[in-house]
Formats: C-alpha cells, sequence, structure tokens
C-alpha cells in the first residue's frame, strides 16, 4: 500500500477502495482523501458505503498536511486489514 507521505501538501490525493465477495452479496466502497479547506486546514475526507448506492461522507480536520497524512495511513491500514484493496484505473 503506498503511503500518504509520498506526495507533498497542495496536492490533491485519493485512494479508493473495494471490497467485494460474491458468496454474500458483499459490494462496498472506501474513499480516502486529503485536501485543504478554506480556512487554511487540512481535510481527511472519508466515504463509504454499497458500491453504486450513495455513501456516507465524514470530513475529520487536521492541523497540518502531515497529521492528516498518518491519519489516512491509520485508516488505509485498518481497512486493508479488513480484506479492502485499492482500486485500479
Amino acid at each position: 500500500m503506498n503511503s500518504a507521505r509520498e506526495t507533498g501538501p497542495g496536492k490533491l490525493q485519493m485512494l479508493v477502495l473495494e471490497r467485494r465477495d460474491e458468496s454474500c452479496n458483499l459490494a462496498r466502497f472506501y474513499v480516502l482523501a486529503i485536501e485543504p479547506t478554506l480556512f487554511g486546514d487540512t481535510a481527511l475526507i472519508r466515504e463509504w458505503g454499497r458500491i453504486g448506492a450513495k455513501g456516507r461522507r465524514r470530513l475529520d480536520l487536521h492541523v497540518d498536511h502531515e497529521t492528516a497524512a498518518e491519519a489516512l495511513d491509520v485508516w488505509l491500514m485498518r481497512k486493508a486489514a479488513r480484506g479492502y484493496r485499492v482500486r485500479c484505473p
């Protein structure tokens, strides 16, 4: 898995993860993105749900890009442990 620190601040960072299991009709997505806010903070945006449906969204504010990147790495490891894989374009 790629680290969020590989690209610097000011660049849009987004990972799209998927988890599929046809045997139990499971098709989920999870999006992790780092974006600057209008007030100088950095936001970690998380969006999740069933593939093909509208997902839920949560915005976590961080003081700087580095702490947001650390939080993204933590969520990436959590989701990888649950079977999510990075979707290739």
